[in-house]
């Protein structure tokens, strides 16, 4: 059986390319190690094809924390001098948000514009309301 479970947050954000019409994600995921005293982390290279592939490149940005299913698959190449480069990845089988959007610390609040309010601007400093 070759299965790998892990729960992380983006490095970076994800590196997407297409290839005959389909997403290829490419993304790392730190992993916090269970019983590190020093929040240790391992660096888990990631690629998600197809479907997959379009979630990450949609919805995936830094920092953003991911629930993963998937499998080590290992592979290699030939580098620019000819060298043999080994890899190591876990292809996504299942993805999935690690915690509610509201959770996230990583991204920004956007401001709401201004035609798409529907609502009257009250200052935050008014004495009047009986809530402040």
């Amino acid at each position: 059986m070759n299965k790998w479970i892990g729960c992380g947050r983006l490095t970076k954000d994800p590196a997407v390319k297409y290839n005959n019409d389909k997403a290829v994600a490419r993304f790392n995921l730190a992993v916090n190690r269970r019983f590190s005293k020093d929040g240790e982390a391992d660096f888990i290279s990631c690629v998600a094809f197809g479907k997959q592939g379009e979630f990450v490149e949609k919805y995936a940005r830094k920092g953003m924390k991911f629930d993963i299913i998937g499998r080590i698959q290992t592979g290699n190449y030939k580098d620019k001098d000819g060298k043999t480069v080994y890899t190591t990845d876990v292809v996504v089988e299942e993805i999935e948000f690690g915690e509610s959007k509201g959770e996230t610390k990583t991204e920004p609040k956007a401001e709401p514009k201004k035609e798409d309010e529907g609502f009257m601007n009250v200052p935050d400093d008014d004495d009047t309301l009986p809530f402040n």
